[in-house]
């Protein structure tokens, strides 16, 4: 299907961020052109020799029960996510060392290197000819000689990259959705499947799989403390997330590409972004159950203006089983509104409130464990599997998107659409893939909006 489609008119709960990378956050800077960006590049980089006698100082300090070996990283996508995905990675092991790093905005990567190196100098290794700016650093960090990749970048490019990194025997981070469309799922579907041949750890970025809290109390769910569940409401509610303004250089697609949250060609819309943690956690619930078809509604209500690109401010989807279980899920991303996130699984005996750790009914029960943080869990197993020589591939995490692109190409379209039609279609929402010469397949119109999708003239099959 043509990325253009003419049927078009007019904080997270778990953030980006996590324990010890606050300061990682993305936040918009002003863009470096010219000599300005070189220079203060290499001034970055330069500092990567003043760590050095640090590390030598600390060096004897990375033993571990497990063996001494180092584990190389490699970094593709310098946004906030990334930021912290690497810091949680040398959280994790203090044998992993970062040394290679990727972005397709030189001063994105700056900010990124300077400030892993500020908190992590004796793990932070990457010199200026491991500092790769454009479409193809993610080929050069594969082929930097790291062991573990880490991929958290535009969205679009997910199931690319994972493939390129799995053929060359890395272990990988995937962070979520793993695909924004059907062709990409099925790709992902592929990779994961060979790395489990290759016997190498895929990692996904559904991050509440990690949660101590919610591992037990989906165990208990498992173990019938509600009966059969019956239904399950998720929402996934907040504030627009990172508006990235256009910069005075910016070409149209520099742009989108820097506020890429906002455009679905790039992010396929906020349920992929945001309540595919929700569906992801009401499938494991589920027993990784699918959903035989979907219907929904959604559009844009509030958020006006060209920051918010062509995506939609609100939505609700309605997954159904074949033996009449639904799950129903609720969305928005608009300000001075009720927020929140919650998973309410209403079952026979009683119901649970997954978010908080309670279970009501017949059984009454709260959790009280120890907290523990996801995203440092997920890279402690990432690093135990690969030195135990035991692989650990997250695969669940293709359903879960795959649940996620069918709720929006349901709400985008109108229609109600099957798992089985949405799976084997070849519906995109734009380019299969991109750089900075494609042609955006949306642009603003004279008043600088970005037309959204139509319910019931948008077509996705």
């Amino acid at each position: 299907m043509s990325g253009k489609n003419p049927a078009c008119t007019g904080r997270r709960y778990y953030g980006r961020i996590n324990e010890g990378t606050k300061n990682m956050k993305e936040t918009p800077q002003p863009k470096n052109t010219g000599s300005s960006t070189r220079r203060a590049f290499l001034k970055t980089t330069a500092l990567t020799a003043s760590a050095a006698a640090l590390r030598a100082a600390n060096v004897h300090r990375f033993g571990y029960a497990a063996g001494s070996d180092e584990i190389k990283i490699g970094l593709i996508g310098c946004g906030g996510r990334g930021s912290g995905a690497a810091n949680d990675a040398m959280d994790a092991d203090p044998g992993v060392i970062l040394v290679a790093m990727t972005d397709i905005f030189p001063e994105r990567l700056e900010k990124s290197l300077q400030g892993l190196m500020d908190r992590k100098p004796g793990q932070c290794r990457v010199d200026k000819d491991h500092c790769f700016i454009g479409f193809d650093g993610y080929k050069k960090v594969i082929e930097s000689g790291v062991d573990v990749v880490l991929i958290a970048c535009t969205s679009i490019f997910h199931p690319q990259y994972l493939k390129a990194a799995i053929d060359a025997g890395k272990h990988a981070f995937a962070e979520k959705p793993h695909a924004i469309d059907p062709p990409g799922v099925r790709l992902a579907r592929e990779t994961f499947d060979l790395a489990k041949q290759k016997k190498l750890s895929v990692v996904s970025g559904l991050i509440y799989r990690y949660v101590p809290a919610f591992r037990e109390t989906i165990q208990r769910v498992h173990d019938g403390a509600i009966g059969d569940i019956l239904a399950i409401e998720v929402n996934y509610l907040r504030t627009p997330y990172v508006l990235a303004p256009r910069q005075p250089d910016d070409t149209e697609i520099q742009y989108q590409f820097r506020n890429w949250y906002h455009f679905s060609w790039l992010s396929g819309d906020d349920i992929l972004q945001s309540l595919v943690h929700n569906l992801d956690k009401a499938m494991w619930a589920l027993h990784e159950e699918i959903p035989v078809k979907a219907h929904g509604l959604g559009g844009r209500s509030a958020a006006f203006g060209s920051i918010y690109g062509n995506v939609f401010d609100h939505y609700s989807v309605v997954y159904e089983y074949a033996d009449g279980r639904k799950i129903y899920g609720f969305g928005r991303t608009q300000e001075n509104c009720h927020t929140g996130t919650s998973d309410i699984l209403i079952g026979t005996k009683g119901r649970c409130r997954l978010m908080e750790g309670i279970i009501e009914g017949e059984t009454n029960w709260k959790y009280e464990g120890i907290e523990r943080n996801g995203y440092k869990v997920e890279h402690e197993e990432l690093f135990k599997a690969i030195r135990s020589g035991t692989p650990l591939v997250n695969d669940y995490g293709v359903n879960s998107s795959m649940m996620a692109i069918l709720g929006q190409m349901a709400v985008y379209s109108g229609q109600q659409i099957t798992w089985d039609d949405a799976y084997k279609s070849d519906f995109r929402f734009g380019p299969p893939a991109g750089d900075f010469t494609t042609e955006p397949p949306v642009r603003p119109a004279a008043d600088g909006t970005y037309p959204v999708p139509e319910p019931g003239r948008y077509k996705v099959l």
